[in-house]
């Protein structure tokens, strides 16, 4: 369609934004001149726009009904059945519901996209379906995925599968408990400040934030392309691995992705014995004023002890700069995010490579008509991201991401002495579900509050995995270990040697919600 030209006066208010002056003369001047630019843009509306083709059947997606999706962790029902052979075959995987299926609606938990059908598949979809995976569906995600804790999406509350009553955690909250319910086997994640990690903290399942830029993040809603990252979420450190060996590498399109460093297979070998291994207890991670929970500290305590009785040391290690880390990646998703979601309408711009247009389209269209459903967690994004860049133009952005190579620095000075740096996934067990409508700020405070421990390594992009490292109130508690960038083999070796130890001493709460088994 053409294009709509500004006026006069539309110039005029255009350039006091800009802060530019334009008297009336110069307005109509700039006016016409406007009118040279329509020609290009109504070429560029017809031309074509080299969109990946479809290389699987898509079937008939549907909306699950309730008897199976019991405590609504499915946004949409599908089967989409990969090659006949590969090293995912038979494995039935869900996808996030900000990742892109092509024919499969695609909601990102948000009535700002709801009715959006995506005409595409991202990258890890196709390499998942080459690989042979099965893929059956959407999995409910938080409100634009800005939301740590499980209760902001526009479906609805999802609870946690050991006690209905609690939070599980986002914003990939829908994978976890299809995860824990059996389900699926695998499924995709997304996290910008913990959003793999922690859901699987409190679903008792292994979640994987791979090193910024292994796993391409193509045809995938965005957040902030520095922080953005998508991996393995699965039941077993194994499946885990297998899963990050087909969907790791490199993909030119997408602008997050430097030089990438990957072995042969993550899965090959994960029986290794962690006997020697430098492990390292990170003090600042544990008893967080007002927030830890000293059962969980506990739990998590213990359970890498069990590394040492395996021939690893395990000491503990002071690193200051672990307790600001959250607030430099608040900075850098406030402002970053709103540049990206709303003012580039999720998109990341200013390089070569695929555009979601359609979806660019999709979100510009609903989050003006439904912008008032947005979940106070995004809706604040929005609110300081717009007065921040008109008051401050992107200046504590600029400090914050000057402060993460700093961080980056203190984290790798550790690493260079210790293998793996250890801590809990989240400092508290999982809050209750609020009966009862919350405070705006409270409604915004509980969102962040599970990233207190995950969040700095999105700003650093070190790779990190959270496992179940016990229970404590029949809630699971998560172990998070950090390894060093592209190094996800040797964490993935050491998580499976704790997870084989810490296996015949679990005596874990039966599951209170049960899903029939899709597919």
């Amino acid at each position: 369609m053409p294009i709509e030209l500004p006026s006069p006066a539309e110039l005029q208010q255009l350039a006091a934004t800009l802060s530019l002056r334009l008297d009336d003369a110069d307005a109509a001047a700039y006016s016409r001149a406007c009118a040279g630019f329509a020609p290009a843009y109504t070429t560029v509306e017809s031309l074509p726009q080299d969109i990946p083709a479809i290389a699987y059947p898509r079937g008939t997606p549907h909306a699950p009904a309730p008897e199976t999706n019991p405590c609504g962790g499915w946004y949409y029902q599908c089967e989409v059945k990969g090659a006949p052979h590969g090293p995912l075959a038979g494995m039935r995987v869900a996808l996030k519901d900000n990742v892109c299926l092509a024919g499969v609606p695609m909601m990102n938990g948000s009535r700002s996209l709801e009715g959006y059908v995506p005409e595409f598949d991202a990258t890890i979809v196709r390499r998942l379906l080459d690989a042979g995976a099965t893929i059956l569906g959407k999995a409910v995600c938080e409100d634009l995925c800005i939301s740590g804790i499980s209760e902001t999406a526009a479906t609805g509350p999802i609870p946690n599968p050991y006690n209905p009553a609690h939070a599980c955690a986002g914003s990939s909250s829908g994978c976890s408990v299809l995860l824990a319910s059996g389900a699926v086997d695998l499924a995709i994640g997304c996290d910008q400040g913990g959003s793999i990690r922690l859901p699987a903290a409190w679903s008792g399942t292994v979640g994987l934030k791979p090193t910024h830029g292994l796993v391409p993040y193509t045809g995938i809603f965005p957040i902030e392309p520095t922080m953005d990252h998508t991996g393995p979420m699965a039941r077993t450190v194994r499946d885990v691995a297998r899963m990050l060996d087909v969907i790791a590498g490199k993909d030119p399109d997408d602008p997050r992705q430097g030089e990438v460093h990957r072995p042969a297979s993550y899965a090959a070998d994960l029986g290794a014995s962690p006997k020697g291994l430098k492990i390292a207890l990170l003090r600042e991670a544990f008893a967080w004023p007002g927030v830890s929970d000293e059962a969980v500290d506990t739990v998590v305590r213990a359970a890498a002890q069990k590394w040492a009785e395996l021939g690893a040391s395990v000491t503990e290690i002071s690193l200051p700069e672990h307790r600001w880390g959250l607030d430099v990646m608040i900075v850098i998703g406030t402002e970053g995010g709103w540049r990206t979601m709303f003012a580039q309408e999720g998109a990341v711009m200013g390089w070569r490579g695929f555009y979601p247009t359609s979806l660019m389209e999709a979100f510009a269209t609903g989050r003006r008509k439904h912008g008032d459903a947005i979940y106070p967690s995004a809706k604040i994004l929005a609110l300081m991201g717009q007065h921040l860049h008109q008051r401050y133009h992107g200046q504590h952005y600029a400090k914050a991401q000057n402060a993460g190579r700093v961080l980056r620095r203190a984290y790798d000075r550790a690493l260079g002495e210790f293998d793996l740096l250890v801590m809990p996934t989240i400092p508290f067990l999982p809050p209750a579900l609020s009966p009862t409508p919350l405070p705006i700020e409270d409604k915004i405070r509980r969102a962040n509050e599970p990233l207190f421990n995950t969040a700095p390594f999105n700003i650093t992009g070190h790779p990190a995995l959270s496992l179940n490292a016990g229970f404590a109130q029949d809630l699971p508690v998560g172990l998070m270990m950090v390894g060093r960038h592209w190094q996800e083999k040797p964490l993935l070796e050491a998580a499976h040697a704790l997870e084989t130890a810490l296996a015949p001493t679990f005596s874990p709460p039966a599951l209170r919600i049960s899903y029939p088994r899709a597919g």
